[in-house]
Formats: structure tokens, C-alpha cells, sequence
């Protein structure tokens, strides 16, 4: 596939300010969403098998004008087959450099730069698993939203959240069906992974990524973009975010059923 657009280039200014971000980071984290219309083709060039990908349900949490999201705070909880549920709460755009001492020593907090065609971002994000309620039961009601995050979490959220906006307040928004899966393409010297969002409205996102760390980040970059592009791969189609799309779909959308939704409407 030949394609006479350019991929978006950062300008020296950005360029500068992502080096100084990635010099702060624990990892860095390569992302590519494909055009609808090179899914298949995509598919078939990188040689990626989705019985290989694993099933996963993803449900952010927000209020429904997402006054989180305007505060650069992210919810969200995950169900993956074969795996205890999990959930993070993440915050960005963040300077690696003003994070306490205390946050980075947490095992479970990490600073990543999120790069991507013509863009980045550096967040923080508190991993947890819950420990005293399942994900469905949350969205089936019977349990508030705040059992699935630990007490680190939940102090977290407090700092960086709206005054007053409790985390039992939030509206689940999802969940989302997602196969996600981590192969070893022919030739490329990296772990990828390939994530397919499905939409309620019928809308897909194909993301693929690669993460590495902070010193191999522009090594990564020049080995992503000459395997890709050698596979056939549009670099520089529009760009768009898992998270971003989610938050605005289901804040547009009428609400959902407290019912757990199980697998995705066929």
C-alpha cells in the first residue's frame, strides 16, 4: 500500500519537551491507530491471528459531562478472561519531575510518555487489583464503585479529582469489548501488541503499540516506522484515542442498563 500523505512530525519545540518527559519516564509507550479502512489489510500483512487475542471489558468511570476528564483524571476498571479484574486511576498531562518521592517508590505507580504520529503525553497511573468486589458487580449495582480501588488509589483520586466529587458519585461508562493481543511479528525486534476496541454504536479502534524503555525510545520509533511501513501500514492516518472516544460516546449516549452486558450485541 503506497500513500503520498506525510506522517505527522513533531515540531523542535515539541521534540524538546518530549525529550525532557521520556529523560523523567519509567517507560515509553509507541501507539498507531489504523485507518478503518487498512483493518483488514493490517491484519493480514503484520500475520496477526485473532484467536490468539485475549477478551477484555473495559468501563471508565466519569460523570456524565466528564468533569474528570476536563481535570486530566481517568477511572477506569477492566475484566480480562483468564485474569482477576483490575483498575487504575491515571492523571495527565504530568511532569515527571514535580511527582512526590513517595509516588515514584510505589510499586504500583509509574510515569509513562504515550507517543504517537504528531503527538504525546505523559501520565501517572495507580495500578490496583480490587480486593473486596468484582467489576460486574459494581456495574450491577450491588457494590460501590470505590471497593474496586485500593486505599493508595483512592487517595489519589482525591488529590487530583474535582473537591467533593466522590468516587461512589461516578457513572460507570461502558463497558467495552476489546480483544487485545501480544505477538512477536517476523522481523521486528520488539513485542507488539494489537488492540481492537468495539464500540456500542458499531465504531472500531485498531491500535497498535510497542513499549520500551526510556533510552530506546528513538530507536523504537525509527524500527516502528521502517517495519511498518514496509508491511504496509498508514502512518499517517488521523489519530485517535481509545480513552478519549469512549469518555465522549457513552457521555453522548443515552444511559445504559444497570443489567451486566456479558459480551458485545452481535
Amino acid at each position: 500500500m503506497s500513500d503520498s500523505r506525510e506522517t505527522p512530525q513533531l515540531s523542535p519545540e515539541q521534540l524538546s519537551e518530549m525529550m525532557k518527559l521520556v529523560g523523567g519516564a519509567d517507560t515509553v509507550e509507541l501507539k498507531l491507530t489504523v485507518p478503518d479502512a487498512d483493518h483488514r489489510t493490517t491484519i493480514r500483512n503484520l500475520a496477526i491471528d485473532p484467536l490468539d487475542a485475549q477478551i477484555r471489558q473495559v468501563v471508565f468511570f466519569d460523570t456524565p459531562d466528564l468533569q474528570l476528564n476536563q481535570r486530566g483524571v481517568v477511572v477506569r476498571a477492566r475484566r480480562t478472561q483468564g485474569r482477576g479484574d483490575d483498575s487504575v486511576v491515571k492523571l495527565r498531562p504530568v511532569v515527571p519531575e514535580e511527582l512526590s518521592e513517595e509516588l515514584r517508590r510505589d510499586a504500583s505507580f509509574g510515569v509513562e510518555v504515550d507517543a504517537m504520529p504528531g503527538g504525546f503525553v505523559c501520565s501517572a497511573s495507580f495500578k490496583g487489583r480490587p480486593a473486596s468486589a468484582a467489576v460486574t458487580e459494581v456495574l450491577a449495582g450491588t457494590e460501590p464503585a470505590r471497593k474496586l480501588f485500593s486505599k493508595q488509589q483512592r487517595a489519589f483520586y482525591a488529590t487530583h479529582a474535582p473537591a467533593g466529587l466522590e468516587l461512589d458519585a461516578l457513572t460507570p461508562l461502558g463497558p467495552i469489548f476489546v480483544l487485545k493481543l501480544k505477538f512477536e511479528p517476523v522481523g521486528y525486534p520488539r513485542r507488539m501488541v494489537a488492540e481492537m476496541w468495539f464500540y456500542p454504536d458499531g465504531s472500531r479502534i485498531l491500535e497498535l503499540s510497542t513499549k520500551c524503555a526510556p533510552g530506546e525510545a528513538f530507536q523504537a520509533v525509527a524500527e516502528s516506522k521502517v517495519y511498518l511501513h514496509e508491511h504496509g501500514v498508514d502512518l499517517s492516518g488521523e489519530q485517535q484515542t481509545k480513552t478519549r472516544t469512549a469518555l465522549e460516546f457513552f457521555a453522548s449516549a443515552p444511559p445504559m442498563p444497570s443489567r451486566q452486558e456479558v459480551v458485545p450485541a452481535g
